[in-house]
């Protein structure tokens, strides 16, 4: 496919043999960002593990510590108090089978995240699978979006809580914020995430774990990272000048 001269000329820009520091990346990925709109940042992970192995399939979820920087639209299968507290909490679409009747039959998408309470998830939300499961956006769970504690879901999902998980080939994809963050907010993003998936390796995974790292924008070209950092305290050390990095506390 060939590319427009504003992506061709921030690919001239980046070293596609090297392999950069969290902060050299961070700061080449702002700047090789130039369309007219803010952008989104994405970090994409290639890991060395056999998804056909259920326990080496990796789900969860994080915060990240500066949000993702959109206003992100969540809705909720809630009834009675359950959904009062939600819509408290600021759910932008409450309901029970009508919420799902727009779904299936409407086809109303228009919302990145769904939560559900466990009474409604067999009744209700079951049928919705076919729809929001290849859209990433089935409550589960083990993910937190499936619980009684609707108030709290719907607070952390605002608040920038994201949810990470293996496809079919090992990878991970997500986003990590906008182009118009500040680096330092970008590289706290992008440390909180890589300590994250390290966390999560599963005990039976062989070989190297993280094959790969690559940072860029929505519309930009892929920038390769470094993989050997992958605690928040060396990740971020990069960014701040030598002499407050010596003087920090162990």
């Amino acid at each position: 496919m060939a590319h427009g001269k504003r992506y061709r000329n921030a690919y001239e820009k980046v070293d596609r043999d090297h392999h950069y520091q969290p902060a050299e990346a961070v700061a080449l990925v702002k700047e090789t960002a130039g369309t007219k709109f803010d952008e989104t940042v994405e970090l994409h992970f290639k890991l060395g593990v056999n998804v056909r192995h259920a326990e080496e399939q990796l789900r969860g979820t994080l915060a990240l510590p500066n949000g993702l920087g959109k206003e992100v639209t969540i809705v909720v299968f809630a009834e009675g108090e359950q959904a009062r507290a939600a819509e408290e909490a600021g759910a932008d679409h409450v309901g029970a089978a009508d919420l799902a009747k727009r779904i299936e039959e409407e086809g109303f998408d228009e919302f990145d995240a769904a939560i559900a309470t466990p009474s409604l998830m067999g009744p209700v939300v079951s049928k919705l699978g076919r729809i929001l499961g290849p859209a990433g956006k089935m409550p589960n769970p083990k993910v937190g979006t499936v619980t009684d504690d609707v108030a709290k879901a719907v607070s952390e999902a605002k608040a920038g809580k994201v949810e990470y998980r293996t496809d079919r080939q090992g990878n991970i994809h997500l986003a990590i914020g906008k182009a118009s963050f500040d680096a330092r907010a970008l590289l706290e993003n992008y440390a909180a995430v890589v300590e994250e998936i390290v966390r999560a390796k599963p005990a039976s995974a062989k070989g190297r774990f993280l094959e790969s790292i690559t940072l860029t924008t929505a519309m930009g070209p892929g920038i390769r990272v470094d993989g050997a950092k992958t605690t928040e305290r060396d990740i971020l050390a990069d960014s701040i000048p030598e002499e407050e990095a010596a003087a920090a506390p162990a």
